[in-house]
């Protein structure tokens, strides 16, 4: 009588993780995939417009590209932790 090998679960999740599954499947690190670098063109272009202005206001522009550096760093740490979250 023949049977057949069943592998053990250890191997078949060995199996599975290859690259198939090296997309993020968290909408958070998604999301912060998709808006990190967003934040930080966006940061940089208001920091080359600052740069460039030569009017009263050009302190404005530079605390919208500070918060726009913020928000990059804030992303980014973010998405680092729900990564290591969903990792676990």
């Amino acid at each position: 009588m023949t049977t057949m090998h069943k592998p053990p679960a250890e191997e078949t999740e060995r199996a599975t993780s290859g690259p198939a599954h090296a997309r993020p499947r968290d909408p958070r690190v998604r999301m912060a995939l998709i808006m990190a670098p967003l934040y930080l063109i966006t940061s940089a272009l208001l920091a080359w417009w600052a740069s460039d202005s030569i009017t009263d206001h050009k302190w404005f522009l530079e605390i919208l590209a500070g918060v726009a550096l913020l928000l990059f760093v804030i992303q980014v740490v973010r998405g680092y932790a729900a990564w290591r979250r969903s990792r676990h």
